[in-house]
């Protein structure tokens, strides 16, 4: 039976060079990049298009992408990770939530945490549990589901 693991993470990514997350994902994401796993990657700019970009080049694992409202609400930086990943992608879920506001990129997150067994979560910093990513993980938790933390 395949893995299927949701992948969270900040935005604010700028404060590394493309190479320190490159190393993390390699480490992180790395031993469970196979065909036995499928990823579930929020579709937003920072962690989420980075590690689609990682996976889309290392791994052979099925990607879904789940946005809150459509693709074309994205941001920029995702749209494009989104299309130079597009052979890599099995499946989109657009939302469609009528308001890109916290509640609609919440019930996107929890979407992915419940049809995943685990979360790889790539904070920034520690604990601060009014984040979109600190909140996925402790969804997580709530559900008594595996979680590794990644502080960036």
């Amino acid at each position: 039976m395949a893995l299927s693991i949701t992948i969270t993470g900040t935005r604010s990514t700028r404060h590394h060079e493309l190479t320190w997350y490159a190393e993390r994902f390699d480490r992180f994401l790395g031993p469970f990049a196979n065909e036995d796993t499928h990823f579930h990657i929020g579709g937003a700019k920072g962690i989420d298009s980075l590690s689609l970009l990682w996976l889309g080049s290392h791994a052979q694992s099925t990607i879904t992408i789940v946005v809150p409202g459509t693709i074309d609400q994205q941001p920029a930086e995702a749209q494009e990770a989104i299309g130079r990943c597009q052979d890599r992608i099995n499946d989109v879920i657009e939302l469609r939530a009528s308001e890109l506001r916290s509640a609609a990129y919440h019930a996107r997150n929890r979407y992915m945490v419940d049809r995943s067994d685990m979360v790889i979560g790539f904070p920034l910093g520690e604990g601060d549990s009014m984040t979109g990513t600190w909140q996925t993980i402790n969804h997580a938790a709530a559900d008594g589901k595996p979680r590794l933390v990644v502080p960036v």
